[in-house]
């Protein structure tokens, strides 16, 4: 009696239970543990472009990739922005902000289309349409330049925007089992009022459509500042070309300067950064949301 009283007052655990919760706490900091170190991995080239960009081509030779060069230099960065730099730049902003707005426009109109209008032969078209996303994305690329080359849209903003500014399989699926999900009644309802398809859509379903618009907003963002192969196929001049093209033109010269390259890369690196800073939580809730749908 008095062994137990000890152990009660002084909040000793018996065997078993001390034993289950030194378990639990080791698998939490095994836990921590591997997840610190793969942070670490995803994180560590990032550095590396941050500290070379501000490395001389002296200092990456005289120091060690992981650590930074002293004094820091702001020469790279200086030089590209003195070049067209800013303009590819600009020119990737405005695709990016071209194909989104593209893409929510006619993917919404698209997935409503296939979610609540009938017509004949529907879920037959949306099953031959979805099963393009089987389809990698080079196999297209020579059929799409051949069409653009026909149609004379080669080097131009038309032929940059054209395959991917009506709507995406995926975009069009994740918006359809959106509309889906959302309770007929409302539609129901709407229309015992006397509203049509067209208001409907823009004065009741798309304000509960916002969590959906966001995801299909962010992966296009994401994906559109991310182009490379159409755009470098696709364009050929200084007027329609975009940041990833021109960091890939960085390294056709002799001797290549991984400084610059890097500044270049973080240039192109700190869009996306601000992006995931003011809108984290939008970007959590569109990963949550793609995984749910």
């Amino acid at each position: 009696m008095t062994t137990t009283v000890t152990k009660t007052v002084t909040g000793t655990l018996p065997g078993p239970a001390a034993g289950k919760a030194s378990r639990r706490r080791a698998r939490r900091i095994l836990l921590h543990a591997v997840l610190a170190a793969g942070a670490f991995v995803t994180v560590f080239p990032y550095l590396l472009v941050v500290l070379t960009a501000f490395k001389s081509r002296s200092q990456l030779n005289s120091t060690e990739p992981w650590l930074p060069g002293l004094p820091p230099t702001t020469a790279n960065l200086t030089t590209l922005l003195a070049s067209d730099f800013p303009r590819y730049l600009g020119n990737t902003l405005l695709m990016t902000v071209a194909l989104t707005v593209g893409q929510l426009v006619f993917t919404t109109f698209a997935a409503y289309a296939f979610a609540r209008l009938r017509f004949r032969g529907r879920d037959a078209l949306f099953g031959l349409y979805l099963a393009t996303l089987m389809v990698p994305g080079a196999v297209t690329v020579i059929p799409l330049f051949l069409i653009m080359r026909e149609l004379g849209l080669i080097n131009t903003w038309w032929g940059l925007l054209l395959p991917h500014l009506l709507g995406t399989p995926y975009g069009i699926f994740l918006m359809r089992q959106f509309f889906r999900g959302l309770p007929a009644g409302i539609e129901e309802a709407a229309r015992i009022d006397g509203a049509g398809p067209l208001t409907v859509l823009v004065r009741i379903l798309l304000p509960l459509c916002r969590p959906a618009l966001g995801t299909l907003a962010i992966i296009t963002v994401i994906s559109s500042w991310n182009s490379f192969l159409w755009p470098l196929i696709i364009t050929s001049g200084d007027d329609t070309k975009v940041i990833t093209v021109a960091l890939a033109g960085l390294k056709n010269g002799i001797g290549v300067d991984h400084n610059l390259i890097m500044a270049g890369g973080l240039i192109a690196l700190l869009p996306m950064l601000l992006i995931f800073i003011f809108f984290q939580r939008y970007i959590v809730r569109s990963v949550v949301l793609t995984g749910l749908k």
